[in-house]
């Protein structure tokens, strides 16, 4: 998704319908973004798919996804540069884990020097301090207009918000419930 395309129709970019919205939240820049979402989906995606089921999962993903981008288009409109990435749907993914499971430990590994330290904290707080990072992230890279940014602040923050509504309205009624896609 390239903001100024639906921003500035004269700057040469054919209008897509808002497609790409979508198609680029299954596009990634290098193969470490790739990996960094995956692992993030990994770690907190299954027991929030859990709570939810598959089908209700993937559409709040998906809208999770969408308003993350929009987002990101609606801070940075004139942006000439693609946006890619499932990290906005992602970051709605950790606002669902945040409030379901503020307590569960996530393990945490800290290289200092040469020596790997490993803690365990909070999801709460290690997913605040993610959050706080992306909002300083996001401002700074505003503040600074001009800057080169590669990555879309405002999509993790978007879908962080977004994940924060709207997750409730796909939990199931009974979390104790096992259908395999409802």
């Amino acid at each position: 998704m390239v903001p100024i395309r639906y921003t500035n129709p004269y700057y040469g970019l054919p209008f897509d319908g808002y497609l790409s919205f979508l198609t680029s939240l299954f596009l990634h820049g290098n193969w470490p973004h790739l990996i960094m979402n995956m692992w993030f989906l990994w770690i907190f995606g299954d027991n929030v798919e859990d709570r939810m089921g598959r089908l209700p999962f993937l559409v709040f993903y998906l809208a999770c996804g969408l308003l993350a981008t929009f987002l990101q288009w609606l801070f940075d409109p004139n942006l000439a540069i693609p946006v890619v990435g499932a990290s906005g749907a992602i970051a709605g993914v950790l606002a669902a884990y945040f409030f379901l499971y503020p307590l569960e430990r996530v393990v945490v590994w800290i290289p200092i020097l040469f020596l790997p330290i490993v803690i365990h904290v909070p999801a709460v707080a290690f997913l605040g301090l993610w959050v706080l990072i992306q909002l300083h992230s996001a401002t700074t890279a505003m503040l600074f207009g001009g800057v080169a940014v590669d990555v879309a602040w405002w999509a993790h923050l978007g879908g962080f918000i977004a994940g924060s509504v709207l997750y409730r309205l796909f939990l199931r009624k009974d979390p104790a419930e096992k259908n395999e896609l409802f």
